[in-house]
């Protein structure tokens, strides 16, 4: 016969006066940091019920009889949050209070009871909290209603309903813990849900899942909102056309991203061109206008000098009071440790409206602007740019009323007529790279040609400026040139100092190079050179002669370093082309040797490895060997696990500071046969040192063939 299962009896439940109740000291919850029984007494208030019952038991006395008193051991926040209500008089102390009463003769102990009701309490799932945040949203309530009910800012109701309306394919694989919280939040950063899917297919397939990599891939195609062009055009008139932006509620995003780039252009293009309109009214032949220009736009252009505009009577007086105001308040703190936030602001201020003055455009003669143009663009900062008085080479006045800096006396083109001809061009944006990713398990394979294009254009910008500083071994590596033109043919096709001083361009730029520190150091040196020599052309010899060898001598080192070239250019491997395998091999190596003689370091130039510019360009195993190199085998061991865009993050953190350079950049050893001599070059020629002893002269020109050699 089958035995009878046991049936269960249930605890009764019934309603207790609060005042009949106390406090357990069995309640095993005795840590209090992080509850808080105000909130809980508040929801309590709204919805004037309890939630859940008070589980309590029985107080005996001595005899083991009933004292009409009952302790709680399990329930405590709700009752210090009933009680709180009592205080604050919003409720009665004899307020019945539902409860479900334990046997005192179980052998299930109170602290048993405590602990399993927070033990067997599972915490709602953060999907069904996003789902029901919408649903009291569909119900009617607003975010502030939302977010007060349940006592959290409303930037976490917006963030956990930006959650819920994520594509519901992809909400379930959350549920289903195929995608971290983490993952789920950077999908939020699109309402678009097949562009979620899409993205979502391929990142799980490649195992690039990273939160901030699907960020990226999501935003690849959008401006963001920091970038100079937006803060040109302002973000308020983008979206005044119809433009969306995307927002990251769970990340500092700096204004969110720009979806429609072709709009943001055409605002761009259209406010550059009404401003170039406004110029062209000042009568220049010509305006180019851009977003941005690549470096050494302006080669093969000279450039005219203006005469500052004259301050009006208003504005000298604004100038003198702001000056003033400087000079005091700069003199009250100059003993100061630190400046209190409101001076350092007004400084700030002071520096502002004293840049205003100090920027005013240069005025020029109206025959110049007749046959001048002008280059309008966004700095950095995202404020327009204007920069004129630039002659192209077939707008040039008469030879014989050049002067050095190719302007033109008044006289030479009087009677001409000054029109304006503004010729604007596209805006165009530098691109990226979009290279397909190398193999990540080809260790032998060679770096992408363009990376060594922008590598070695790095490493020539940087040779120019360390030559400049150099006039010894410029003077020598053009004599060295000039005793390869004249002994060997053949040999100066070669060369990587293109005498004549045709400055080559570089056929791929990385983004920076024309903020480099080498890059600003010709431009200070090249604008410094430009203001001490004469105006007029006929006046140069007798400028030249007044300086001494040493000013000569700089002067000719920087000149000669426009000249440099040592970019790798590709070559096809049957020598078809512009130039051939030979060629470049033989620039590069003796690029190498002028590197070596002008001691130039492209760490000392301000070059380290990001990536940006290499480690996110390159195999894994060249990321492995770049951090080997720099800091050891255990270094690489540390990221030899990682994904390809975490260990190139993660190398880049710790090559900072290194030194470490790719081949490209390193200073090569030189082969014996091409091996310069120790130490420094020889001394210079007479004409250079300003010797005046013909008989020295002549000692010193063997030396020079020598070390060129």
């Amino acid at each position: 016969m089958a035995k009878a299962v046991q049936k269960i009896k249930l605890s009764p439940s019934r309603d207790i006066r609060l005042n009949k109740l106390v406090l357990s000291q069995k309640n095993v919850r005795r840590i209090k940091a992080g509850i808080s029984i105000e909130d809980l007494a508040e929801d309590i208030a709204h919805r004037g019920k309890l939630l859940q019952s008070l589980y309590v038991l029985p107080i005996l006395d001595a005899d083991g009889q009933e004292t009409g008193m009952f302790e709680v051991p399990a329930g405590g926040r709700r009752y210090r949050a009933l009680e709180l209500l009592v205080k604050q008089k919003r409720l009665a102390k004899t307020a019945p209070v539902p409860c479900i009463v334990g046997d005192m003769g179980t052998e299930i102990s109170a602290e048993e009871d405590s602990l399993a009701e927070n033990v067997h309490r599972v915490a709602l799932h953060p999907l069904d909290q996003f789902r029901a945040f919408q649903t009291l949203r569909e119900q009617g309530r607003s975010e502030e209603d939302i977010a007060a009910i349940f006592f959290v800012s409303v930037n976490v109701v917006k963030q956990r309903l930006r959650l819920a309306a994520v594509s519901p394919k992809l909400l379930n694989v959350y549920a289903e813990d195929g995608m971290s919280l983490e993952q789920l939040m950077a999908f939020s950063v699109t309402g678009d849900h097949a562009r979620q899917e899409q993205v979502w297919e391929t990142v799980n397939k490649s195992g690039y899942d990273e939160p901030y990599q699907i960020r990226r891939v999501l935003t690849e195609s959008t401006v963001k909102a920091s970038d100079k062009r937006v803060r040109f055009v302002g973000l308020a008139a983008y979206e005044a056309a119809g433009g969306n932006v995307l927002h990251d509620l769970f990340e500092e995003d700096g204004g969110g991203w720009l979806q429609d780039v072709a709009l943001l252009e055409r605002l761009v293009a259209e406010k550059l061109c009404t401003d170039a309109e406004a110029i062209a009214a000042e009568g220049w032949k010509w305006i180019e206008v851009a977003a941005s220009f690549p470096y050494g736009h302006d080669h093969g252009l000279h450039r005219l000098k203006g005469v500052p505009a004259d301050l009006t009577v208003e504005e000298q007086e604004s100038l003198d009071a702001l000056q003033a105001e400087y000079d005091a308040l700069q003199a009250k703190f100059e003993a100061a440790d630190e400046l209190p936030d409101d001076v350092d602001v007004r400084f700030g201020e002071f520096e502002e409206a004293l840049a205003v003055f100090e920027s005013r455009p240069n005025i020029f003669k109206p025959a110049e602007i007749s046959r001048a143009g002008v280059f309008v663009s966004i700095d950095s900062e995202g404020r327009l740019s204007i920069d004129r008085g630039y002659v192209r080479p077939e707008d040039e006045a008469p030879a014989a009323d050049f002067d050095i800096e190719r302007g033109t006396d008044a006289s030479s083109t009087e009677g001409q007529e000054t029109g304006a001809s503004a010729t604007r061009t596209a805006i165009s944006v530098a691109g990226i790279s979009t290279e397909a990713e190398e193999d990540d398990e080809d260790p032998a394979r060679p770096l992408p040609d363009r990376l060594i294009i922008e590598l070695t254009a790095h490493r020539t910008l940087a040779l120019r400026d360390a030559l400049a500083e150099n006039p010894a071994i410029a003077f020598q590596a053009v004599l060295h040139n000039f005793v390869l033109t004249a002994f060997y043919r053949l040999a100066s096709s070669g060369s990587c100092l293109e005498i004549g001083l045709r400055t080559p361009t570089f056929p791929a730029q990385s983004p920076g190079l024309r903020e480099s520190v080498s890059a600003k150091a010709v431009e200070v040196r090249h604008e410094g050179w430009k203001a001490r020599l004469p105006k007029c052309e006929s006046d140069l010899w007798d400028a030249l002669t007044a300086l001494d060898g040493s000013a000569q001598a700089s002067l000719f080192a920087h000149c000669a370093s426009f000249a440099v070239n040592a970019v790798y250019e590709p070559a096809n491997r049957y020598n078809q082309g512009r130039v051939s395998a030979n060629g470049v091999r033989t620039r590069l190596d003796q690029a190498n040797v002028l590197a070596r003689a002008a001691g130039l370091d492209m760490v000392q130039a301000g070059w380290r490895p990001t990536v940006d510019n290499y480690l996110g360009r390159v195999t894994k195993p060249r990321i492995l060997e770049a951090v080997r190199e720099a800091k050891g085998e255990s270094s690489a061991q540390l990221i030899h696990h990682l994904k390809k865009a975490d260990m190139a993050k993660e190398a880049e953190r710790l090559l900072d500071g290194s030194g470490w350079l790719p081949e490209p950049l390193r200073l090569a050893d030189s082969s014996p046969s091409s091996a310069e001599p120790e130490g420094e070059a020889g001394p210079l020629p007479e004409f250079l040192a300003g010797e005046e002893d013909p008989e020295n002269g002549s000692d010193e020109h063997p030396q020079q063939l020598d070390a060129a050699e």
